[in-house]
């Protein structure tokens, strides 16, 4: 079930002549995710039932539209000066780029799934929220778009999850807009409730196999080893082997784990090759209990250290993206000198296609 990459020309067509349209829009959209260097500093913040959880544990259906509104727009206003992108999703945090409180020229990712998963724990479904597109995140002025999905290669649900995958790619392609994929794993055994150590090295690392094989540009991964497992020594073989099997760059997710936590997985996984992170809670979660004054304080001091330090960290440490990217391998020129193979004059009139 793989669309790939469609093959540049190998030297400028003739004038009229038909050969694929560089994908100006996809290369475009992930440069305007990434730092100077090429590496994702990307703010998270795309939650929604989850957000309940943050604002209210002990009564999350008590927390209203309003209230997660008011968050995502402290977050968004304090943050997305320093963040390379951030990531919303259309239900609740697109609001804030309506009232000025997105005030970063970064990139907009937006998400495209329905929040929560179909079906039983062992055989999760994920789906496209109702009443949003991929169309729809392009008009809305998004750089790419993120598909969360929730899979595991031996569970029953593994076809359905990769077709889903496959549609949207298309969509992606159709559209000239980059494609994040966000895989959640999940156990298959009822007795078992997470996968840990392992096992859920195995489930990552294969995860990346065959959905980067569908397609998409960025994999958004969780950390290929249990985050319990004191042992830096397997969690660096893990990213090493995550990164040797991807055939697409790959971004560290959070999971809502502490700040000291993650800049110690994200240190070990651009070191092992991650183009960088994409970080949510582990930059945001204490502000969504404190008085609005405190939230701002908080955000504006210890959240904004937090992402400017992930942010030195991925430039220091992570890949660029065009190093482990086909697209850029296809179409970029691999230096500054513009050495690259250049389309015809005149080729603009006919984009895309040169028709």
């Amino acid at each position: 079930m793989t669309t790939g990459e469609p093959p540049p020309p190998t030297a400028p067509p003739a004038v009229g002549a038909t050969a694929p349209a560089p994908p100006l829009g996809r290369l475009r959209g992930l440069a305007a995710c990434a730092s100077a260097r090429g590496t994702f500093a990307i703010l998270a913040l795309d939650h929604r039932q989850a957000l309940r959880r943050e604002l209210d544990p002990a009564d999350p259906a008590s927390v209203t539209y309003a209230q997660m509104v008011g968050l995502k727009r402290a977050v968004v206003r304090a943050l997305s000066t320093v963040a390379d992108a951030i990531l919303l999703d259309p239900e609740i945090g697109l609001a804030t780029l309506l009232d000025g409180s997105f005030a970063g020229r970064g990139g907009l990712l937006l998400a495209v799934e329905a929040t929560g998963y179909e079906g039983l724990s062992t055989t999760r479904r994920s789906r496209i929220l109702p009443g949003w597109s991929v169309e729809q995140a392009k008009r809305a002025g998004a750089s790419a778009v993120k598909l969360l999905v929730h899979y595991h290669p031996e569970a029953s649900t593994a076809d359905a999850q990769e077709r889903l995958v496959d549609e949207v790619w298309r969509e992606c392609l159709r559209l000239d807009l980059p494609l994040f994929v966000e895989p959640l794993s999940f156990s298959t055994d009822p007795a078992v409730p997470r996968l840990t150590g392992e096992a859920r090295r195995r489930v990552v690392v294969e995860t990346a196999r065959r959905l980067g094989a569908v397609g998409m540009d960025v994999l958004k991964a969780e950390f290929p080893y249990d985050p319990g497992v004191a042992d830096e020594a397997a969690w660096a073989d893990a990213c090493a082997e995550l990164t040797a099997v991807s055939p697409v760059p790959w971004v560290l997710l959070s999971a809502g784990v502490d700040d000291a936590t993650f800049r110690r997985q994200a240190t070990i996984a651009c070191r092992a090759g991650a183009s960088g992170v994409l970080v949510g809670r582990s930059v945001w979660a204490e502000a969504a209990t404190l008085p609005p004054d405190e939230r701002d304080a908080f955000l504006a001091t210890t959240g904004r250290g937090r992402l400017r330090d992930l942010q030195r960290l991925c430039d220091e440490l992570g890949r660029p993206w065009t190093a482990g990217s086909p697209l850029a391998q296809a179409w970029l020129a691999p230096d500054s000198t513009g050495g690259g193979d250049l389309p015809p004059e005149g080729w603009f009139a006919r984009y895309p296609g040169f028709r």
